[in-house]
């Protein structure tokens, strides 16, 4: 059947020709349907390609069972399809187990099957395409992937499927034992591509990849046990919806190198190294939502190497590391995510990182539900988040960072140690925050503070040691405190040769003093401040007050108000 095209002529010289218009087109289409002819494999060709080759646009050419060995390079509008129904196998489609193409090893420069444009495959196991190198795998993955070389998704290789610059369908394929990545999708004219129901494993690069300005779907994949990320993108956006990647070398689904897919609705889970791992450049700007990561040998999440991405609204949980993890200059928005029961934080920073922290829920991780570890320079804004049951300290700040922690809620039940500790070379401003709970103290201080307008709330007060205390400013720390309420600690503040201000606070249901001062350093001011007494014993200060006259201290206005009895 030829094809017809309209023209509109011009003079010599002029502007150029127009193609027909859409119901030329779809009579075209309906032509193709009308003249679409069923070739089959063996009975009228005795190869694959050999049918290929003799069919045309719109023709399906229907495999019987059986290893074929051969690759394959499909014409444009040409639908290859394994013969059978769609009973499941122990892997994949029982057909797609029993119709297979076979690559003949490390022997030939083409991929196992190269797509066309409108071309379909459907239902095959490709195999046996380039070097699958057993010993490597067994080693790298022991290693987690921490000895493999870091190659970008989009280095030259011989793929299993290859959808190189076209539009087509692939899809209820298993492809595996692959030299390079399973099936690799690569060019801009990739926006209709759909990859879906395929099951890649065990294959020598990703059990998908997308790279150079692709586009396209992929959705309902089963990607497990590849020597790098399960999905992988390199300067790519597709839409990855509704795959499973499990027990990859390196991530479940890894994002880098410009990569600004829509990653929504994943199940990635014990990954060798994170869940989704995002990387590479400032343009490396993923959204990722709705997700559920789990059990990964690192982080659910991981963002690093200055990448951008948005991480809104996942699940992560059990994992080895982080639930949520940013480092190396990251600078991820995390929005409405619910991190638990991971080994070390909810959500935890390291390495320069910049992230955005906003409505999440972090609780019953084994250390904090804001980890911040130390690194040269970190800046963090952290907003609305529900952080509780943590097993250690809610929020963790190490040297190097400087976090601002606004409108949050911070609690644990039991446990020694502080809601939130500061340490030394660290800052933190803290506003209007609810802080509540037990242990040696609300805020432990040994770095720079400020907090205004926070609720401190004590829910067991002890008279006794070990220490509990609203506050609790160690050596050298300094603490400026504005406007905040204390409730039911042993001291609403315990500090000792710490510099502060104090201006504006309330404090009640403490024992003996509110504010134990020790030694303050010169410079410090106390104003202001009105504390609620429960007994005739009570106090604003404690004894070490009255050492303060011969040193730069300012102390005026506070005052003791005594419960009316009834």
């Amino acid at each position: 059947m030829s094809m017809t095209w309209c023209h509109i002529g011009w003079s010599a010289g002029g502007r150029g020709r127009v193609y027909a218009g859409p119901m030329v087109m779809l009579v075209l289409v309906l032509q193709q349907m009308v003249n679409a002819e069923t070739l089959r494999v063996p009975e009228q060709h005795a190869t694959i390609q050999e049918a290929i080759d003799q069919s045309k646009a719109g023709d399906h050419i229907l495999v019987q069972p059986g290893t074929y060995k051969e690759r394959l390079k499909l014409k444009p509008g040409v639908s290859l399809r394994s013969i059978g129904d769609d009973e499941r196998g122990q892997v994949g489609l029982q057909r797609a187990e029993r119709t297979i193409i076979d690559g003949g090893g490390d022997n030939g420069d083409n991929a196992g099957v190269q797509m066309a444009e409108g071309s379909r495959l459907d239902g095959f196991t490709v195999t046996n395409v380039g070097k699958y190198d057993s010993a490597s795998w067994e080693r790298h993955h022991l290693t987690s992937g921490n000895e493999q070389p870091y190659d970008p998704i989009g280095a030259p290789g011989i793929a299993g499927i290859s959808v190189d610059d076209v539009n087509c369908d692939v899809m209820h394929n298993i492809v595996h034992h692959v030299g390079y990545t399973g099936i690799a999708v690569q060019g801009p004219s990739t926006t209709e591509t759909r990859v879906f129901d395929n099951v890649c494993y065990r294959n020598m690069g990703g059990g998908i990849g997308f790279m150079n300005q692709s586009r396209g779907h992929a959705q309902r994949n089963h990607c497990f046990e590849n020597f790098y990320a399960g999905i992988g993108h390199e300067n790519a956006s597709p839409a990855i919806i509704d795959n499973r990647c499990w027990n990859n070398i390196r991530a479940g689904i890894g994002i880098s190198e410009g990569a600004c897919p829509v990653v929504m609705r994943n199940h990635c889970y014990g990954n060798r190294r994170a869940g989704i791992g995002v990387r590479s450049g400032q343009d490396t700007r993923p959204v990722i939502q709705d997700n559920d990561c789990y059990s990964n040998g690192m982080a659910g999440i991981g963002a690093e190497k200055e990448s951008q991405p948005v991480i809104r609204a996942n699940r992560c949980y059990r994992n080895k590391m982080a639930g949520i993890g940013s480092r190396s200059g990251a600078s991820p928005m995390i929005v409405g995510n619910e991190c638990y029961e991971n080994e070390m934080s909810g959500i935890g920073q390291a390495g320069n990182a910049t992230p955005t922290l906003i409505d999440n829920h972090c609780h019953h991780n084994q250390l904090s539900g804001l980890g911040f570890d130390a690194c040269e320079r970190g800046v963090c804004v952290a907003t609305g988040n529900r952080v509780v049951d943590n097993g250690k300290v809610a929020v963790g700040v190490q040297a190097g960072w400087d976090v601002t922690l606004l409108s949050n809620h911070f609690e644990r039940t039991g446990g020694l140690p502080p809601i939130v500790m500061v340490f030394a070379g660290s800052k933190a401003l803290l506003r209007d925050n609810v802080i509540s709970g037990e242990g040696v103290a609300g805020v432990r201080v040994a770095g720079s503070v400020v907090l205004d307008q926070n609720r401190l709330i004590g829910k067991n007060m002890r008279p006794g040691g070990p220490p509990n205390f609203g506050i609790w400013a160690l050596q050298d720390s300094e603490v400026t405190l504005m406007n905040n309420s204390f409730s039911n600690w042993r001291h609403a503040v315990h500090a000792s040769q710490a510099k502060l201000r104090m201006e504006g606070n309330t404090a009640s249901t403490f024992h003996r003093a509110a504010f134990h001062l020790v030694d303050p350093r010169p410079g410090s001011v106390v104003l202001a401040n009105q504390v609620t007494a429960s007994a005739a014993s009570d106090a604003i200060f404690n004894a070490n007050a009255s050492g303060w006259k011969n040193a730069d201290i300012r102390v005026e206005g506070n005052e003791l108000v005594p419960v009316k009895s009834k």
